[in-house]
């Protein structure tokens, strides 16, 4: 169920549910300013999303109504989903960064892109059986969002919110998506992170829209380091105050994956696929598959621009390419 709570004075946490395994709930940030609210992030839409979104913010004291403005941090349909039902009741602009294509690009033949998806898995050594019970999945699934995502406005540096709370700068902070931001309130040492930091440690990356995901996840933690900041609103669990220790965190963990993947390709040859099966054991199952896959995906990238790691292109199609070190 949607859930609303104050978090501080002109602060809202609205806990909208979704109906992913390991990820039960996302947060949209409702922000006073003036006579209505700011509302960072919207959830994902789905049968029902909408009145899970009413009930927190009646919970909260507000009404969708009262949305002036709506801000995406990032183009995942889990943060963007219902943005253009909002609009469209609410009255009020959309505002996102504009390299949002890794999701509205598929927008125009759902299928294709779901097509597009399938090869790279069997590029990558998917086998057939769970290659096609993911498409049959996927397609059941849904696209998570109201309708066609409009931006009224692109989100870029130099872009400020004025809310009750101050101005709100804009720092670009691509890794997790190639369209995320961050946003940062100085004087109050604010920062709401969407994806970048989340309450828990815990990576994912957008393959195949940037060079080099992971050096950019990198380099976003030290922009969001350099911030000081002293409490965090991020996009999935409680907020928490330890910035630094959780920069330090997502530091940590990368560089453990990446010397686990550097440990899989020692053994020898092998797909994507299987690589990831070796870096990542027992969590390598139907259910986190898709997800641990695009992440060896963006792993073996990094390490190919470092020098550490060589694809070798499959011969025919259909067949899959290798990598070794």
């Amino acid at each position: 169920m949607g859930r609303g709570e104050r978090v501080l004075p002109g602060v809202w946490r609205l806990r909208l549910p979704l109906p992913w395994p390991g990820v039960p709930h996302c947060n949209a940030w409702a922000l006073a300013a003036g006579d209505g609210i700011v509302l960072v992030d919207t959830g994902m839409h789905e049968p029902g999303s909408m009145a899970h979104l009413e009930r927190a913010l009646d919970q909260a004291g507000l009404r969708l109504d009262l949305v002036r403005l709506v801000v995406c941090t990032h183009a995942h349909v889990d943060h963007c989903g219902a943005a253009p039902a909002i609009r469209e009741r609410a009255g009020c602009e959309v505002w996102i960064h504009p390299n949002h294509g890794h999701l509205t690009a598929a927008g125009d033949d759902p299928d294709a892109a779901l097509l597009r998806r399938a090869e790279v898995a069997r590029q990558s050594g998917v086998p057939e059986e769970p290659l096609r019970r993911w498409l049959e999945q996927r397609r059941a699934f849904g696209s998570g969002m109201a309708g066609e995502l409009v931006s009224d406005r692109d989100l870029l540096p130099g872009v400020e919110l004025s809310t009750d709370l101050g101005t709100w700068q804009v720092l670009e902070t691509p890794g997790h998506a190639p369209s995320h931001v961050c946003l940062h309130q100085p004087e109050r040492r604010l920062l709401i992170s969407g994806d970048h930091l989340l309450g828990r440690v815990s990576l994912y990356f957008d393959h195949g829209y940037t060079p080099d995901p992971v050096g950019e996840f990198l380099t976003s933690l030290d922009k969001v380091e350099a911030l000081d900041a002293r409490l965090c609103l991020s996009g999935h669990g409680r907020p928490f105050t330890d910035v630094a220790g959780h920069v330090a965190a997502n530091r940590a963990l990368v560089q453990e994956r990446l010397e686990a993947t550097r440990q899989a390709l020692a053994a020898g040859p092998a797909t994507p696929f299987d690589l990831a099966r070796r870096v990542y054991g027992e969590a390598f199952s139907d259910a986190t598959a898709s997800w641990l896959l695009t992440k060896s995906l963006c792993w073996l990238t990094h390490l190919e621009r470092q020098g550490e790691a060589r694809r070798t292109p499959a011969d025919r199609p259909g067949e899959a390419e290798t990598w070794a070190s």
